[in-house]
């Protein structure tokens, strides 16, 4: 190409990631699809045009760009990445793992692309291939705490395992970081419960959340004024003249972590009609976005209507990633959803609500035992805070429910378990749904599940986690005297 024409090209480009950056992705995307066809040989074109494909929810547009993007720089790992979110999302196991297999080529001693690689064997289901690998970067890294707590978090481990020796020897290492001390106390406290060994389990528990705490200290005034804030901004706010809400219409379904949204957003997917988006995020986000952080929120009733359609309209385009075509429904569980309940009723008269209770206790032990994405859920690893926060979720639900009593639906995973079939209709009724056979059987369906339940997704329902909490009530003292008085339903 001579210099002039370059220097158009890139002018373009970069015109088009500028306004994709300030959100006009459509014309963006329109630059680069003019791009492709005057310099069809660029992959960075193709490259970018399979990201905003996706921020478009052009799921096949995606594809053919990222695999063209692929064709003319296979081995660029930015490229590679890409392929690998997209084909994730379009369910493509079998290219997913070759992507990954490619990954690794590049560099056999990284441990990253290798670990990634086992877990995304997880999430297709692949549980026994997933659990060979791990163990085989085990042997190969062993002062790598990460990679026991992967595996143990999706098998159940043996008495006489030699993992467990493994642990001990990690654990006791003088060098080892805080971190690997996290790590390695999580999948400590698995083993043990695993192996009946339910007297030690706690204090592996408690050396665990201490280094995570350690590494992200917990901010309860932050949380505190973030909810105070975010609720007196909706105050009085009514539902929008002629809102027409997103497309696909959301199904919210909300509750604490581990509290079995896991298991109704899949019951609720697996109907014909209705993707599972998982945790999204992009609901509150794009709130504060638009209407301000947090506990600097404006008083919504004073904003202009159209400044309320603009947040429904930037709301669906955030969703297409997660969409599927010709599926009218998409289900986000996202934990912080319910936060802004008054805003979604006002916006979205297309969206329906569901709310899952479950005994705190149960909540609260779940929470404690669990790993989370580092710098979430940073109450996650004291007791008392983990009391404060449910407490603070059953009031800010309360209040929802005095304000918008007809738009959403409560259901106790504790029933749910009970008695699955009635419970199940129920939950399909609340998503505006007509029953279908397949939502009893959601272990059957496949497909990617990226959640620290991915392994109970394959089970049936079954009733062995309810009032677990049972067996540790004396380790759940400061917890317990945390609750105080308040009810337990």
């Amino acid at each position: 190409m001579q210099n002039k024409t370059l220097q158009t090209i890139k002018s373009t480009y970069d015109e088009a990631l500028t306004l994709a950056r300030q959100g006009d992705v459509a014309k963006a995307a329109g630059l680069l699809d003019g791009l492709a066809l005057q310099a069809p040989n660029l992959p960075e074109i193709h490259f970018q045009r399979s990201r905003l494909a996706a921020r478009l929810g052009d799921q096949e547009k995606r594809l053919s760009s990222i695999d063209r993007a692929l064709e003319l720089r296979g081995t660029e790992p930015v490229i590679l990445t890409e392929a690998i979110a997209a084909h994730s999302a379009a369910d493509h196991h079998e290219i997913v793992l070759s992507l990954l297999d490619r990954m690794i080529a590049l560099d056999p001693k990284v441990i990253k692309p290798q670990a990634e690689k086992a877990l995304y064997l997880q999430t297709a289901g692949q549980f026994e291939e997933s659990e060979k690998m791990l163990r085989k970067l085990q042997k190969k890294h062993p002062h790598d705490a990460e990679l026991y707590r992967m595996l143990a978090t999706t098998i159940r481990i043996q008495p006489k395992d030699p993992m467990i020796g493994a642990m001990r020897r990690l654990a006791n290492h003088p060098r080892l970081s805080a971190q690997g001390r996290m790590h390695i106390n999580f999948a400590l406290a698995k083993a043990m419960e695993d192996t009946k060994n339910y007297d030690k389990v706690f204090a592996h528990l408690h050396r665990a959340n201490k280094a995570q705490a350690d590494l992200w200290p917990d901010d309860a005034n932050a949380r505190r004024a973030e909810y105070t804030g975010v609720l007196a901004a909706q105050e009085g706010l009514q539902p929008v003249a002629e809102a027409q809400g997103t497309s696909p219409a959301l199904i919210f379904v909300t509750g604490l972590p581990r509290s079995g949204t896991t298991l109704v957003e899949q019951i609720i997917a697996s109907h014909s009609q209705v993707a599972a988006g998982g945790e999204m995020a992009v609901a509150l986000r794009t709130a504060y976005e638009l209407f301000g952080n947090s506990r600097e929120m404006r008083a919504l009733p004073q904003e202009p209507a159209e400044k309320l359609k603009d947040f429904a309209n930037r709301l669906t385009t955030a969703i297409q990633p997660f969409a599927k075509p010709d599926t009218p429904y998409l289900t986000d569980k996202s934990i912080m959803a319910f936060l802004i309940y008054g805003l979604l009723h006002a916006s979205l008269p297309n969206a329906r609500f569901i709310v899952v209770h479950r005994d705190p206790r149960d909540i609260a032990l779940s929470i404690y035992k669990n790993h989370f994405n580092a710098g979430t859920h940073r109450y996650a690893n004291d007791l008392a805070s983990i009391a404060e926060v449910i407490k603070s979720f059953r009031q800010v639900v309360g209040h929802w429910r005095d304000t918008l009593p007809d738009r959403f639906v409560e259901i106790r995973y504790e029933d749910l378990v009970n008695d699955p079939e009635a419970q199940s209709k129920k939950l399909i009724a609340a998503a505006g749904l007509d029953w279908e056979d397949a939502c009893l059987n959601f272990h059957e369906k496949g497909g990617t599940v990226k959640t620290l339940s991915l392994h109970q997704v394959r089970q049936p329902i079954y009733k062995s986690s309810a009032a677990a909490w049972r067996r540790y009530e004396s380790e759940l003292q400061p917890f317990i005297e945390a609750w105080g008085d308040t009810p337990w339903d």
